[in-house]
């Protein structure tokens, strides 16, 4: 007999494990989709912060440009889940999955039944593995606590020390800056941002923090931290720097510990398929712990972007209520710094044609990734409304032609609607 997920999640609920953005935007599609008023049955929304779910964006951009509380990007007001019969359990933790029963066991003991359960338990921020890595001043930025802790160290007379030249770190060091703090970047590798980014952008970006006052450490690394009455003395081999506050942004593990505790499979997170099912037809998983196959690129990923958290997630709530369809979404991520808007389109690969349209520094750049005459990425910084066109015209793999992409006097939004008329017309 063939197993019905939303038979039987109307039968016992559904539990999701993981309060943060994809699990409240699971909660929310799976009431307001599915049939007339949405799933009507039991939901559980377990998680192990405090606070009901938010987006984490603003954590090292906003949050960290002002006072911080009036930009929680909360994905519901709180009054919305009591509104809509929905059971959050937070502060609490789920250590164990009990497959054959269909039971969530939470660390006090509680079980907590399921008809059909979903995984979005995120990732954690990838310790520092040096000595002196838990010192008071050594901060992350993932939760609301991690920014509140944060934004006092950023005012004039502090110095800030940042490790790893991420978009977290950058983002961490433009904000740093902007409150008048010193600010400086240690990162291992020769320029930031190195796994997202082309040479000419990391290095433009070196030059836009530089004339901000932020000082770089490249090809360096933390070997160990010490206390100097209460300060952080962070040593980079022969140079130690002073801190008032220390930025750790190496990068984050998925939390899969529950998934494979359950016997579930994970490859540098939880394995799903294009619809979010795990092996188990009961358990489903989203957002950034889940390795998931994308029909849309041909490939198999781990997403952490806002983006795939929430739009993973409703996908996930839909198919659970029958509507049987993939999710692929061509990845789409940004980063605030200084002022400027950077944002990337798709996966940008080393060995692709890369066009290129305006002058870093003089306005709006984008640099486009072809691949057999076909966009198949693009960067762009400040050029918002032209990478939405991009999206669409990866999205379509439609011919492009690299002149008119180099031309600035060729309208992208009038690419896309040849591009699309033609591909009707075929």
């Amino acid at each position: 007999m063939s197993f019905d997920p939303a038979a039987e999640a109307a039968a016992r609920g559904i539990v999701v494990v993981g309060a943060g953005q994809a699990g409240g935007r699971c909660v929310e599609a799976l009431r307001q989709g599915g049939a007339p008023g949405g799933f009507t049955g039991a939901i559980t929304l377990v998680g192990e912060e405090v606070h009901l779910p938010y987006e984490r964006p603003p954590l090292s951009k906003e949050m960290l440009a002002d006072d911080g509380e009036s930009r929680i990007a909360w994905v519901r007001p709180a009054a919305w889940y009591a509104e809509n019969d929905v059971t959050c359990r937070l502060g609490a933790q789920a250590v164990a999955i009990d497959r054959a029963a269909r039971e969530v066991v939470l660390r006090d003991g509680e079980r907590i039944p399921y008809g059909v359960l979903v995984l979005a338990t995120g990732a954690r921020p990838r310790p520092l593995p040096i000595p002196g890595a838990d010192h008071p001043a050594c901060l992350f930025v993932r939760t609301l606590e991690d920014s509140r802790a944060l934004l006092p160290k950023l005012a004039p007379g502090c110095h800030v020390v940042v490790i790893g030249a991420g978009f977290i770190g950058l983002e961490a060091a433009a904000a740093a800056r902007a409150r008048g703090a010193e600010v400086t970047v240690v990162e291992l590798g020769a320029l930031p941002m190195a796994r997202c980014v082309p040479s000419e952008i990391a290095e433009w970006y070196v030059r836009l923090h530089e004339g901000h006052g932020v000082t770089f450490r490249f090809g360096a690394s933390a070997a160990r931290i010490t206390d100097d009455a209460g300060r952080a003395l962070v040593h980079l081999g022969a140079e130690t720097i002073a801190a008032d506050a220390v930025v750790i942004g190496i990068g984050v593990i998925p939390n899969t510990e529950l998934a494979t505790q359950a016997g579930l499979e994970v490859r540098d997170g939880i394995v799903v398929d294009a619809r979010g099912r795990t092996a188990d037809p009961a358990i489903y998983a989203a957002g950034d712990v889940t390795r998931h196959a994308n029909p849309l690129l041909g490939l198999e990923l781990r997403l952490e972007t806002w983006q795939n958290a929430q739009n993973q997630a409703i996908a996930v709530a839909r198919n659970i209520l029958g509507a049987g369809k993939d999710y692929a979404e061509l990845p789409w991520f940004w980063s605030d710094q200084f002022g400027h808007n950077l944002q990337i389109a798709g996966l940008p690969g080393a060995n692709e044609q890369v066009v290129g349209r305006g002058v870093l520094g003089e306005g709006p750049v984008l640099r486009f990734h072809l691949q057999d005459g076909r966009m198949v990425a693009a960067i762009g910084i400040d050029a918002a409304r032209d990478l939405r066109f991009c999206r669409e015209l990866i999205a379509l793999g439609a011919p492009v032609s690299a002149d008119e992409l180099a031309d600035p006097t060729k309208k992208l939004a009038d690419m896309y609607k040849s591009a699309k008329a033609q591909r009707a017309a075929a």
